[in-house]
């Protein structure tokens, strides 16, 4: 599939499409979509986590700031606001969208969700920190009328961001990985209700460093159901990850084809510019969230939320840096500043993301709420 995608987009490219053809493009993009999952799943079992988590995040984010330029320099109206609208999306669909419906299909089938608060709560932090630094800032900062950043501000952004996004990878992957790999459910259910800290845990097995607790119980944080499967081979990982590539770009270059007739059907329909960047990222997060409920179906909750968080703070820490290096010689201004309302939306999801993190477990509630926020977002892309 991705192959045969990544052919029907040399063939389409810079061609009108008639409607026949655009509906085979549809079809092939969504086929690359659940390709992407496929073989993001099997490079990340051969390297384990949270490393394997990382690899979708960054490989998305990564084609995703690729669209975004390229958009901005074909022009048109809207695109210099175009890496704000897709940027402020994806935190809103990952952090509310993709971690609400990850604790929902989790919690519908086990009643409760566990994960680590340590690391997801780091990850929340560093998500924030970076929305507020290259997202809210702008809109305050008196430099340049208009929400813009100066060229200096918007070097230190970019500074900031790459600089704490390296500083997390670092930390997930290499001084505190614990925090980040998932936890032993039954030890937090049955260790919060009895008392008996880790009291089905594995004979013998001590409590890592840097795993999280629950009512002041440890948690256990060790891979389950499906972790112990045999990993594959490295010519099957290779494959996979070439496959992965392949269908990475399948994805953005099909979203691209068909990003004419996005913006034709937003304006027909009398909508805000603000829908394309919405719909932009909602296509580009697809792999992400069917992993995401993947994992939760498996009692993996924890790969997830990492999922999700690094997707979000991916797309901040590597956006903000491109789009500064692509200004220079970019004509036009470049919005990046929040409304009032986006704002709102932003301070909300904090106060509900730290509240949801912050024991280290969610009942089916904590994801509805989420999802509440998610549409509500969503609704008021449509209608502000």
């Amino acid at each position: 599939m991705p192959l045969l995608a990544v052919a029907a987009l040399v063939a389409v490219w810079g061609r009108s499409l008639p409607a026949a053809v655009e509906v085979v493009v549809v079809i092939l993009l969504a086929g690359s979509v659940l390709a992407a999952v496929h073989h993001a799943e099997v490079v990340a079992h051969r390297v384990g986590e949270p490393f394997g988590s990382l690899i979708l995040a960054v490989a998305v984010t990564v084609i995703e700031v690729g669209l975004i330029i390229t958009l901005v320099v074909s022009g048109g109206p809207g695109t210099a606001s175009l890496a704000r609208d897709t940027v402020f999306a994806a935190v809103m669909i990952t952090c509310n969208g993709i971690v609400g419906l990850a604790l929902l299909v989790a919690t519908a089938r086990r009643g409760v969700a566990a994960f680590n608060a340590e690391g997801t709560g780091a990850a929340l932090a560093t998500v924030l920190t970076l929305a507020t630094l290259s997202l809210v800032l702008p809109t305050f900062t008196t430099g340049t009328p208009g929400p813009e950043f100066t060229g200096a501000q918007l070097a230190f952004a970019a500074v900031a961001s790459l600089v704490l996004y390296a500083l997390f990878v670092v930390v997930q992957n290499v001084r505190h990985r614990d925090y980040f790999l998932p936890v032993d459910h039954h030890t937090a259910s049955r260790g919060a209700s009895t008392g008996t800290p880790g009291a089905d845990a594995t004979p013998g097995q001590a409590t890592p460093v840097g795993a999280t607790s629950v009512d002041g119980m440890p948690v256990h944080a060790t891979p389950v159901d499906d972790a112990h499967a045999a990993a594959p081979s490295t010519r099957t990982t290779l494959i996979s990850l070439g496959l992965l590539v392949a269908a990475l770009v399948a994805v953005v270059g099909l979203a691209k084809v068909e990003s004419k007739t996005i913006e034709a059907a937003v304006t027909g329909a009398g909508l805000p510019h603000t829908v394309v960047g919405v719909v932009i990222a909602l296509l580009i997060l697809l792999p992400e969230t069917i992993a995401a409920v993947r994992n939760a179906r498996r009692n993996r909750v924890q790969i997830s939320l990492n999922l999700a968080l690094g997707s979000a703070m991916a797309s901040i820490g590597l956006t903000i840096p491109a789009i500064t290096i692509a200004s220079i010689w970019l004509d036009g201004p470049l919005v990046l500043g929040l409304g009032s309302t986006q704002i709102v939306l932003l301070g909300l999801t904090a106060g509900v993301g730290i509240l949801t993190v912050m024991p280290g477990r969610a009942t089916v509630l904590q994801g509805a709420v989420h999802l509440s926020l998610c549409a509500a977002f969503l609704f008021l892309a449509t209608n502000p």
